[in-house]
C-alpha cells in the first residue's frame, strides 16, 4: 500500500499536474490517500512527484489512520478491521478515501526540495510522518 500526501498549492500548476493530482484526489495540502501499488499509480506519481510526498505504509500505521482520521459522511469510523479487510480485498474503499491531515508537528523540512533534504518525492519513513501528521 501506498499512502501519497500532498504537499504544496496550486499556484503556477500546469494542467497535466492539476488533472493528475485532481485523478489522485488531492485537492489541497496535507490530504492525503492511500492506494494499491499498480504500474499506472506508479507512472501517475511520476508526473506529480514535485508536488507530493509518497511512500510505503505498514498495516499498524493504516489502522492508525482510519481510526483517527477516516470518516464514513461526517461519522468516524467504528469497525476498522472491516474497512481494512474490504480493501486489501477489493482495492476500494467503503469510507471516504481521503484523510484531511494536520501540518506534521515540527514542520516540513523545505517544500521545494527532494527527500531527505526536504519533503517531495519517495519517502523511506512514510509511516514516521504520517504519525506526526494525525
Amino acid at each position: 500500500m501506498i499512502a501519497i500526501i500532498r504537499v504544496r498549492g496550486r499556484f503556477g500548476l500546469k494542467p497535466k499536474i492539476a488533472e493528475t493530482l485532481r485523478l489522485l484526489r488531492l485537492n489541497k495540502p496535507n490530504h492525503c490517500v492511500v492506494y494499491k501499488d499498480s504500474e499506472s499509480l506508479r507512472g501517475m506519481l511520476k508526473i506529480v512527484e514535485n508536488y507530493v510526498a509518497y511512500g510505503e505504509i505498514n498495516e499498524i500505521t493504516l489502522r492508525a489512520l482510519i481510526s483517527k482520521r477516516g470518516e464514513i459522511g461526517s461519522k468516524s469510523v467504528d469497525n476498522v478491521d472491516e474497512v481494512i479487510e474490504h480493501f486489501k480485498n477489493t482495492g476500494k474503499w467503503i469510507i471516504d478515501p481521503v484523510f484531511r491531515l494536520h501540518p506534521p508537528r515540527g514542520g516540513w523540512k523545505s517544500i521545494k526540495e527532494r527527500y531527505p533534504r526536504g519533503a517531495l518525492g519517495k519517502r523511506d519513513d512514510m509511516d514516521d510522518l504520517l504519525k506526526r501528521m494525525m
